[in-house]
């Protein structure tokens, strides 16, 4: 049977005159694996493999999607419902056959074999208009019951050009909610920031495969993961007391995401923040509340943070506050909130650095990248500063002193934006 449980990180004690408290919940979840007690059985799942075929796929990138979705099928296990769909200016369902009686069908071996033998047969042509490719599928997600564990993994190659301005905004709106959606690039024509707005609003995850060698490893551990989540869903429930104002919501582990306008109202103190299906992990959660100031001396509970699954409260975690005039108190920074404030510093850094690279305004990038150096640093993101490395030179990472590299390619600086909302874990 899954459980979850909650832990608060904070300092709760705030000089005279302060009103803002920050706090780090982490929440874990054990025996939350797909086939545990309780949880999500084969059948309760549903994958959708969505894969480019557009002309710019012609030759060795269609060929290697075509063999990693085969891949992914593989690792679907049986009884999960599933289907695929190929996408360019339109988007098609290759399994099942457009003339098929249902747009989902449980795996087995014999539909195993039919889909890969499907997959084989799609050809390049047209443009991309990712748009239709999210419709399809939320239609064809929409064929199953409430309560189904919806997953999809997308590849692309390209930019969406196929279809007018707004259309994939749109589209990613009206879908929002029914599914996840895990979405990738392969090669170095694609656009992060499409893609990213995909995984993002999507609950997914965003990566880049810069050779097709190494999509079939990249489908097979997308697939594997998310088979083995047992909890469809489940969402973050803040509850702050009257008066009040919840400053933003975001998780920043395992990656930073935004859910502060994500907040699905229950009743005018208490608000739901999405969260996804689970599995066996612990992800932690950055929480920002301003309170009225208080009385020194005063006490008070500024917010109560709970797992929400099954219509059930889990877990939860008390955020306090309490005024002080002690400054050896008020004066101690909690090692998870310096951390993962760092962290989404670090993030934004490097994506408005790089923006401004493309955009040619080496002095800013230069200062924005500068700082994501001494972040990455500060922080021990060993992984951030190997990758930004490839697109500065770091002459002084303490003080953020760079100098932009001529010899960067634009792979290295997409691998570098793709990567930049991974954190790492608090030093222990």
């Amino acid at each position: 049977m899954a459980t979850f449980s909650a832990e608060v990180f904070s300092n709760e004690y705030l000089p005279e005159g302060a009103t803002d408290v920050h706090a780090i919940v982490q929440v874990k979840a054990t025996g939350a694996g797909a086939g545990e007690p309780g949880g999500l059985q084969a059948g309760d799942s549903a994958e959708i493999i969505i894969f480019d075929n557009s002309g710019s796929m012609t030759g060795r990138n269609l060929e290697a999607a075509k063999h990693a979705a085969s891949v992914a099928v593989d690792q679907i296990v049986d009884g999960t419902h599933f289907a695929i769909i190929a996408g360019s200016h339109v988007a098609e369902r290759v399994f099942p056959y457009p003339n098929a009686p249902v747009a989902m069908v449980r795996m087995e071996p014999r539909a195993r074999d039919e889909a890969k033998r499907a997959i084989a047969r799609v050809q390049a042509s047209g443009g991309t208009a990712m748009s239709s490719w999210l419709m399809l599928a939320n239609q064809t997600f929409a064929t199953l019951p409430s309560g189904v564990r919806k997953h999809a993994i997308l590849l692309t190659d390209g930019k969406n050009e196929s279809e007018p301005e707004g259309n994939l905004q749109r589209a990613i709106r009206a879908v929002q909610g029914s599914f996840q959606c895990d979405a990738r690039g392969v090669g170095d024509r694609w656009v992060v920031s499409e893609v990213r707005e995909i995984a993002t609003a999507l609950l997914g995850t965003v990566g880049l495969i810069a050779d097709p060698s190494g999509i079939a490893a990249d489908f097979e551990q997308l697939i594997r993961s998310s088979m083995a989540r047992g909890i469809a869903d489940a969402s973050l429930r803040v509850w702050t007391p009257q008066g009040a104002q919840l400053l933003f919501v975001r998780q920043v582990a395992p990656t930073i995401e935004d859910l502060t306008n994500r907040r699905t109202v229950v009743n005018p103190l208490t608000g739901d923040y999405p969260t996804g299906a689970w599995g066996d992990e612990d992800r932690e959660y950055h929480v920002a509340i301003r309170v009225p100031s208080r009385p020194l001396g005063s006490e008070q509970l500024v917010a109560r943070v709970q797992i929400v699954s099954g219509g059930q409260a889990q877990t939860s975690g008390l955020v306090k506050a309490m005024w002080s005039n002690d400054p050896s108190l008020t004066a101690r920074i909690s090692p998870a909130v310096a951390h993962y404030t760092g962290q989404t510093e670090l993030a934004t850094a490097i994506q408005e650095g790089l923006a401004a690279k493309a955009a040619g305004d080496e002095r800013t990038a230069t200062i924005k990248l500068g700082r994501a150096a001494q972040l990455a640093q500060a922080t021990g993101n060993d992984e951030a500063t190997a990758r930004l490395r490839r697109v500065v030179e770091i002459d002084d990472a303490e003080r953020g002193t760079v100098r932009l590299r001529a010899d960067t390619s634009r792979l290295d600086e997409m691998a570098l934006d793709t990567a930049s909302t991974k954190t790492t874990r608090v030093r222990k």
